[in-house]
């Protein structure tokens, strides 16, 4: 597998995306709880454009990392 390397406006749009479904709909994926995505972690992240950006998401937060996205947040 490749290492995830974001540019500052993939980190960007990131800090903004809302969780488009499930129990966690509507809330931005710097707030889904770290559980939640250590749980598509195992199980496997959703296809497209939004499993990468959760998998990246559980990069950022598995290695304390989201004080570093919260300041991107419009």
């Amino acid at each position: 597998m490749q290492p995830l390397l974001p540019d500052k406006h993939q980190l960007v749009e990131l800090a903004n995306t809302r969780m488009p479904f499930g129990r966690y709909e509507g809330r931005l994926l710097v707030e889904l709880p770290e559980p939640y995505l250590v749980w598509y972690s195992q199980r496997g992240f959703p296809p497209g454009k939004i499993g990468v950006q959760l998998q990246l998401m559980y990069e950022i937060k598995v290695n304390g990392l989201e004080k570093l996205i919260w300041p991107l947040v419009k």
